[in-house]
């Protein structure tokens, strides 16, 4: 994680996102699809352009742990210990959603939020100050593309901005780990 990030892609990035806009960009896992998470024409858009029913919910990303509880209001302490613990990109599934996009929540008032510490993706969520949507970069459907060469044109030409950094970095990757967490602490690993 030495490779800078240029300030000015970082802010296009924050402008889009502010503007409703959708952007492409690189997160601790795979490339994303992404837009504000509180935005519902954005969100919208989004399932449009993957061609994906809106029906499915999607990921979410932010900073830090502790912005969690401002979009869960169910949130079990053994949560702060899967996250603190997680050595792999790990996406937890928390019940009550609030604050969001209704297009963003689960039919069963679920979402699932990842902390990134991926360089880009941090600095975007830190500096946005709210959760970003973050689903693969690809038609639903098709297989997800390891890196940025493997991003459809149709997708690229789809967003309203797509990041500079890391779009020479060959080094594959893969979705994250998903966990669905209770109200009561119960959880199961789904991925």
């Amino acid at each position: 994680m030495n490779e800078n990030y240029d300030k000015e892609d970082i802010k296009a990035a924050i402008d889009t996102l502010r503007n409703g806009g959708i952007i492409v960009y690189p997160t601790d896992t795979i490339w994303g699809i992404g837009c504000d998470a509180r935005n519902e024409a954005a969100v919208k858009k989004v399932f449009e352009i993957k061609r994906r029913a809106d029906s499915k919910s999607m990921i979410l990303l932010v900073d830090a742990p502790g912005r969690i509880p401002l979009y869960t209001d169910a949130m079990p302490d053994i949560a702060w210990d899967l996250i603190e613990c997680s050595d792999t990109p790990t996406t937890i599934i928390y019940s009550k959603a609030k604050g969001l996009a209704p297009n963003v929540i689960a039919e069963d008032g679920s979402v699932g939020i990842r902390v990134t510490t991926e360089k880009f993706s941090h600095a975007l969520c830190e500096r946005f100050g709210f959760p970003i949507v973050s689903t693969s970069a690809n038609i639903s459907g098709e297989p997800s593309a390891k890196f940025f060469a493997e991003i459809s044109e149709e997708i690229l030409n789809a967003a309203d901005y797509v990041v500079k950094f890391r779009r020479d970095d060959k080094t594959p990757s893969s979705p994250s780990k998903i966990i669905k967490i209770e109200e009561n602490g119960v959880f199961k690993i789904l991925r």
